[in-house]
């Protein structure tokens, strides 16, 4: 069971292409207390439960977050749960008292970069338009010294993604071995954008297989993953999300969407599934439109459906308006991942032997949860 709490709705970057709208909205412990409540009631006996704090930036919301820790540890159910806690920050709030408390409550901690100077400032901007990747590579060579797994996720546009080679590389120079990089969904992709992912895709496997010569490989998302499901021969029910069913997100006032991407500015939209004070709505859980599968030819006839990500709800909503439709851009990207990820596969297969393929990988055969 995964949830996402957005501690608050403030922030004080303006990325270009950000999908939660800026208010000054931020949770207090009434509601804090009530969404624990929640989570624990909603969460059947046998489930872990993966726990994500977002935003905004929800370290501007410190000591809510740690208010809500402690409310979690505290609560009657804890030790019978297994339980995975992470927050994800934008890289211009750290400090050593932070750092102390996350390490002592077992929080894992992400930061969101884009890579490069040149391409972090070009999106991802403080609110007076300063740019912000002096700080950001100051935060993460400060936290990589506390958080040898430091997680670092970068979003690409069609402005960008050509820079996805330098930005990997530019992560592993600063000692990150864990990468993730996920594409705008919302934006405005040509098909030559689309034909193009191919070839950079395949320039981040080559860069993955000089990594594993060298004894040092990194952790890249698109190649890491598809390598799982590769060996697991095909995504499986438990790998896929359940929005609204098994991932819910919740705004700083309690109201419950099906995923965090889908919250808007936290007010009850379209996608609101209910809140934590009445409950979840069943009439819009029960029509079955967040979950529906994808009925387009193209992909029940397509030869690499079992390995391809397009059931994922919110990213065809941002990329179609439907959650059951998948655009272009989402096609074409999932079979340059698939693809270059069989590339890979074969090298390392020929080279170690698929036993030893499932040691080399570590975390990329653990399904792990980034929120962007």
């Amino acid at each position: 069971m995964k949830y996402t709490i957005l501690l608050t709705l403030k922030c004080n970057l303006r990325c270009s292409y950000c999908y939660i709208d800026k208010k000054e909205n931020s949770i207090n412990i009434i509601t804090a207390e009530k969404i624990i409540d929640f989570i624990f009631s909603n969460t059947p006996a046998k489930e872990s439960i993966y726990l994500g704090f977002f935003g905004g930036e929800p370290l501007l919301e410190f000591e809510s977050l740690k208010a809500i820790v402690l409310l979690l540890e505290n609560h009657p159910l804890y030790a019978e749960r297994e339980i995975e806690i992470q927050v994800v920050s934008n890289g211009t709030i750290f400090t050593d008292e932070i750092a102390d408390f996350l390490i002592q409550h077992n929080i894992v901690l992400g930061l969101s970069c884009d890579g490069i100077p040149s391409i972090q400032d070009k999106h991802r901007r403080f609110q007076d338009n300063t740019p912000s990747s002096a700080i950001v590579e100051k935060t993460i060579l400060q936290a990589i010294q506390t958080f040898p797994s430091l997680m670092v996720n970068a979003v690409y546009t069609p402005a960008t993604y050509k820079y996805l080679p330098e930005t990997v590389e530019y992560f592993y120079s600063l000692g990150i071995r864990k990468i993730y990089i996920n594409p705008d969904f919302g934006a405005d992709w040509s098909a030559m954008d689309v034909n193009q992912v191919n070839e950079i895709y395949d320039q981040l496997a080559d860069i993955y297989l000089k990594w594993d010569d060298l004894g040092d490989t990194a952790f890249i998302s698109p190649i890491n993953s598809k390598l799982a499901v590769i060996l697991n021969n095909g995504y499986k029910p438990g790998d896929k999300c359940q929005m609204g069913i098994k991932e819910f997100a919740i705004s700083p006032d309690g109201n419950l969407f099906p995923c965090e991407r889908l919250l808007g500015n936290g007010d009850k939209n379209a996608h609101c599934i209910g809140d934590i004070y009445h409950g979840l709505d069943i009439r819009k859980l029960t029509c079955g439109k967040f979950c529906h599968p994808v009925e387009q030819s193209e992909c029940i006839d397509c030869t690499l459906k079992n390995y391809c990500m397009n059931w994922c709800g919110c990213s065809n909503f941002f990329s179609t308006g439907y959650y059951n439709y998948v655009g272009a851009f989402i096609c074409g990207s999932e079979k340059a991942a698939i693809k270059s990820a069989f590339k890979v596969f074969q090298v390392l297969n020929n080279k170690y032997g698929s036993l030893l393929i499932r040691k080399i990988l570590g975390d990329g055969c653990r399904k792990i949860s980034v929120t962007i």
